[in-house]
């Protein structure tokens, strides 16, 4: 790059050559560039100077992720798409992906605060289990060698660190000892002896052979010993994954159901210099569990997972609210919307990252605003259905909510964190700028018939009472409630219907201006230099997810969206009629910020990774309705509100420079907006 930017820029005379755009400016993938300014000289003579933007990526697919995050209207996502070669990973996170066999040197001491939390949630009950299950076993007198093992295990599981589990001795040996004809062939290791293996096979069929697995303890261990533990130990994985940062305790747990119970009691013992290690664990909770992946998917989206199909029960077949109330149904559905919002983004992510940009823009207009369109189609649907028009101003109100989280919340939380770590970040102004010009437009279609309505509508007023008492007569001064702005037949249908199609044609068309402008004519401005992170980057990347089986997520995630969006509507009436919460409120913050939480958290990832440009974007996609009665005619609380934030925000991204004094201006002025929106009454007629 920097012989072709040398060549380009200067001719053997030293005299500054003129460079094409798409020769200066372009995009090279897996190479490490410098960050800085750069000249080039246009096709017109004119000097222009920009700002580079470096991204360290491993790979070029992961390259191409990067890329499409920051360009036009894709939606932020950290966590990797292709799967990281476990060599090059930290010591850190090696520790994660351990199974817990090896002995290791522990210098520090085993009395840490976590591995004290472990003997009160799961230690104390696991060891009395085993305790329970070894003296049922002595009663059986033919199981006591198993019941030995249980109360050894007992003390073992009651503080369980620092010590090590080692599988002593050799069953098959000892077997051909006793059957000196027989042919010994080599233990396969990783079996255990209770199971068939390949050897045990060949060794039964001799029959004076005579093995430990058809001993009669061992009987007596699988039917009276074995399955109790199992559902112990089931148990006590289930909850310290759920709680994901005790997951080396879930790890132990499984190694032991797996492998130790189901050996011979003469092959487990605790002191063993050159026996092979079975189970060693120093500490029962790691803090960095947060950075756990099982297939690309983070360990929380794993575990939210299951809310998806528990909304689905209890929302589709306890429909007389017996065993849940509207209430739980509500804020089950509402959070299952988490971790299918999750998934919707992997897939994206894993799609255009294997494909050109032009068909990565293609699914995430499809796909990128799903979550909400699902909400805002069931609940307008539904709204129709019943008749009921505070589901409309409920879609009003998530749609300004999602315009204030994405404008004001999600930049400034990534603003403030970012300074804090970074002191100045910076991005590239003038691609901000275009998203800006995009949001004005946008809101400026969006909210045209609103203030067509209050030039030419007619002001009605309800319950009007004067200072006398009297509803029509007195000279006193009059009090009205629940004014608004009434338009008649004549004018909705003749004016105000036909600027909405008109909108509604315009939005589209500047969106598509708006791809060929930073696609192909000016995508100059989008100066995107990616860097390998490692000199020795994995070219032959392996992705978690292909594109056929991303798409089959992606519509699978899509229409579970659908079901608990309708979940969500279904339910939201008892929430909607609380005297003491404005239904404003509830549709700016819940409806709107929950489907945003992987935003939020994928945005703060990378502010402090000083990837600024990645963190905050304008968001520029467009939402489309059906005819179901829905009036684009938004009342003055989210007018005036939706055009401060973006007057805001553009005057905060003018400068192309970031720091926590910024981000915490955004925040402020986004919790002033709910306060307002807290106290405000419900719509009339709601």
């Amino acid at each position: 790059w920097e012989q072709q930017n040398a060549r380009l820029s200067t001719d053997v005379s030293g005299q500054q050559q003129k460079c094409s755009r798409s020769a200066c400016l372009a995009l090279q993938f897996g190479a490490f560039v410098l960050e800085g300014s750069s000249h080039c000289v246009g096709d017109d003579g004119s000097l222009e100077t920009y700002s580079k933007l470096s991204i360290q990526a491993e790979n070029k697919v992961e390259a191409n992720k990067l890329a499409n995050n920051y360009r036009f209207g894709f939606r932020k996502w950290k966590s990797h798409v292709t799967e990281r070669p476990f060599e090059d990973r930290s010591e850190v996170v090696k520790e994660l992906y351990s199974e817990l066999t090896s002995i290791k040197p522990h210098t520090g001491s085993l009395v840490t605060c976590g591995n004290v939390v472990y003997v009160f949630l799961f230690g104390w009950w696991v060891s009395l289990a085993y305790f329970l299950v070894g003296i049922l076993l002595f009663l059986t007198v033919t199981g006591a060698s198993y019941g030995k093992l249980c109360l050894k295990l007992s003390r073992y599981f009651l503080w369980p660190f620092g010590k090590a589990i080692h599988q002593i001795g050799n069953t098959l040996r000892r077997c051909c000892e006793q059957v000196p004809e027989c042919e010994c062939l080599p233990e396969d290791d990783n079996s255990p002896i209770l199971l068939p293996s390949p050897t045990e096979e060949q060794l039964l069929e001799q029959p004076q052979q005579l093995l430990y697995r058809y001993r009669l303890p061992t009987y007596v261990w699988l039917l009276l010993g074995y399955p109790p533990l199992v559902v112990i130990h089931s148990l006590a994985c289930f909850f310290s994954w759920i709680l994901v940062f005790t997951i080396p305790v879930a790890k132990m747990h499984v190694r032991t159901m797996s492998v130790i119970l189901l050996l011979i009691p003469e092959d487990v013992s605790q002191q063993g210099q050159e026996a092979k290690s079975l189970l060693c664990c120093y500490q029962a909770v790691n803090w960095y569990y947060y950075k756990y992946t099982v297939d690309g998917i983070n360990v929380f989206a794993v575990n939210l997972l299951p809310l998806v199909i528990i909304a689905m029960i209890i929302g589709y077949i306890d429909k007389e609210n017996k065993y849940a109330s509207s209430d739980v149904k509500f804020a089950v559905a509402v959070s299952s919307i988490i971790p299918l919002s999750y998934y919707i983004g992997m897939g994206i992510a894993s799609i255009s990252a294997q494909s050109n940009f032009a068909v990565g823009a293609v699914v995430n207009a499809s796909f990128g605003s799903i979550t909400e369109l699902t909400f805002y189609i069931t609940a307008l649907l539904r709204g129709h259905q019943a008749a009921n028009p505070c589901l409309q101003e409920v879609v009003k109100s998530t749609l300004t909510g999602t315009l204030l989280g994405c404008t004001l919340f999600i930049p400034g939380v990534c603003m403030i964190i970012g300074g804090l770590k970074h002191s100045e970040q910076t991005f590239n102004s003038r691609s901000t700028g275009v998203s800006s010009a995009l949001l004005f437009i946008s809101v400026g279609g969006v909210f045209a018939p609103t203030l067509f309505s209050k030039a030419y509508g007619s002001l009605v007023c309800e319950a009007c009472t004067n200072s006398t008492g009297g509803n029509s007569t007195g000279s006193g001064p009059f009090v009205c409630h629940n004014c608004h702005y009434d338009l008649n037949g004549t004018l909705f249908h003749n004016h105000v219907e036909p600027l909405v199609y008109t909108v509604s044609a315009l939005l589209p068309a500047a969106y598509i201006i708006g791809l060929i402008f930073t696609l192909k004519t000016h995508s100059h401005i989008y100066d995107i230099h990616v860097g390998e992170g490692r000199v020795t980057g994995n070219h032959g990347a392996v992705v978690h997810w292909s594109r056929w089986r991303s798409l089959l997520i992606l519509v699978l995630a899509t229409v579970l969206t659908s079901a608990c969006a309708d979940l969500v509507t279904e339910n939201i009436q008892p929430i909607l009629n609380q005297p003491k919460v404005s239904q404003y409120f509830i549709g700016v913050t819940v409806l709107a910020m929950v489907p945003e939480i992987p935003e939020i958290v994928n945005g703060i990832q990378f502010a402090l990774y000083n990837n600024i440009s990645l963190s905050a974007y304008l968001p520029n996609n467009l939402p489309f309705f059906a005819d179901v009665g829905f009036v684009l005619l938004f009342s003055d609380l989210h007018l005036w509100a939706s055009i401060f934030s973006v007057i805001l925000t553009n005057y905060i991204f003018m400068d192309g420079k970031s720091d926590y004094f910024q981000g915490t201006a955004l925040v402020v002025v986004y919790f002033v907006l709910l306060a307002l929106y807290y106290f405000a009454p419900s719509p009339a007629g709601c």
